[in-house]
């Protein structure tokens, strides 16, 4: 019984730590593996490093996306896609 009582704020502890962090980023990168496979030609996108263009072509496992001009097209890992925006 006493180790019950003296576990119990390290257990109370992980639970807290469980539903504050854990649970909260899980959720955050399911949506963002649903936001990259829900990718579609003509999407304006940001990558991780910040690049700002529009999906040009989307293959398996890349992400062909357009900048300001017409022939400037940088390739890129669909896993770099951080958001699409509205």
């Amino acid at each position: 019984m006493d180790m019950l009582i003296s576990l119990s704020p390290i257990i109370l502890m992980f639970v807290i730590f469980y539903f504050l962090l854990i649970r909260p980023q899980q959720k955050r990168q399911k949506q963002v593996k649903q936001m990259q496979t829900d990718l579609k030609k003509g999407d304006e996108v940001i990558t991780i490093g910040g690049f700002h263009g529009v999906v040009h072509a989307i293959d398996e496992n890349t992400v062909v996306i357009q900048a300001a001009g017409e022939n400037t097209k940088l390739t890129y890992d669909r896993t770099a896609i951080r958001e699409v925006k509205s």
